[in-house]
């Protein structure tokens, strides 16, 4: 096939179920063992990597064809550079799409759902035989572009840290975060659960989860509306909730939820001597320390992520 690009094609994989089980258990038959010792069907992990597999492969004949093709997995995209026209291509669950989005700076990003009777694929609108096609269009310019939004976090030591869904404000682990919230002009000290700053992508998620169990707890029997579809996707606000604040007499519990804007910005200083971070989209081991009299600024970030429909 004639190459019909000179930029960069960048294949971004992730690991199955499967493959990080034969990682833990050393060979695929002790995998076997132990998922089916616990009564679990073992052929729905064969299925799902078999799927997957024939999957990447389709797309990567599909890219190499086309261009200059570097293949990157999933855990190697946070140190990864990627170069000002590379073309972006991720296989994967909506999650891997998310994750390899906020580390890119405007390069468009092509989503493929590698199994579409297993995953929704919202920000997976292609299938592997689509490439063909696809990239064609993609080279040319004239495929639609969805903007996304993102949340950033900034430190008062200049560390910053993106979120594609959401941001988490708390302790690593299961104890009380202690820290000073300040919302335009209201502002407390806090002791929680920790905080979740979600996008208009992300509203769907995490936020909309918290939600659900505040209002069945209030005994609302109604849904919980949040603005979703693409056109929520570049909203230029976020959305943040508390969870579990505890009202005390050292701390408050007013400031548990609202919307951050350039004109209603939120300010956290903490108070947690270890343990304090923040991370974004659900991924632990990417995260910025916040320790005791860090600051952090939470607000949109100044780059979009760039979706190919």
């Amino acid at each position: 096939m004639q190459r019909l690009t000179e930029n960069k094609l960048v294949l971004i994989k992730r690991k199955t179920r499967l493959e990080e089980l034969v990682a833990r258990f050393n060979t695929i038959e002790q995998a076997r063992f132990y998922v089916e010792h616990l009564g679990s069907d073992f052929t729905d992990y064969q299925r799902e990597d078999t799927l997957y597999k024939q999957a990447l492969q389709t797309v990567e004949e599909s890219l190499s064809g086309m261009g200059r093709l570097q293949v990157v997995s999933r855990e190697h995209v946070p140190n990864f550079i990627f170069g000002p026209r590379d073309i972006v291509v991720a296989v994967g669950q909506d999650g891997l799409v998310a994750n390899t989005l906020k580390y890119l700076e405007g390069q468009p990003l092509i989503g493929v759902n590698p199994d579409p009777a297993r995953w929704d694929g919202v920000l997976l609108p292609f299938g592997a035989k689509d490439m063909h096609s696809l990239l064609p269009d993609v080279f040319a310019g004239r495929r639609p572009i969805g903007e996304v939004s993102m949340a950033k976090a900034v430190l008062n030591d200049g560390q910053s840290i993106y979120a594609v869904n959401d941001l988490f404000i708390g302790q690593k682990t299961h104890v009380s975060a202690r820290y000073h919230i300040q919302h335009g002009e209201l502002a407390e000290d806090q002791s929680s659960s920790g905080i979740i700053v979600s996008t208009g992508l992300g509203a769907t998620g995490w936020l909309k989860s918290i939600m659900a169990g505040a209002a069945g707890v209030m005994g609302i029997d109604k849904k919980i509306s949040i603005s979703a579809g693409r056109q929520a996707w570049a909203a230029e606000d976020l959305q943040f909730t508390v969870r579990e604040p505890f009202p005390s007499q050292a701390t408050g519990a007013t400031i548990v939820f609202g919307r951050i804007s350039a004109k209603q910005p939120m300010r956290i200083i903490s108070y947690m001597p270890e343990n304090g971070v923040i991370f974004s989209d659900g991924i632990e081991s990417d995260f910025l320390e916040f320790g005791s009299g860090v600051v952090a600024g939470i607000g949109v970030a100044e780059k979009k992520g760039r979706l190919v429909l």
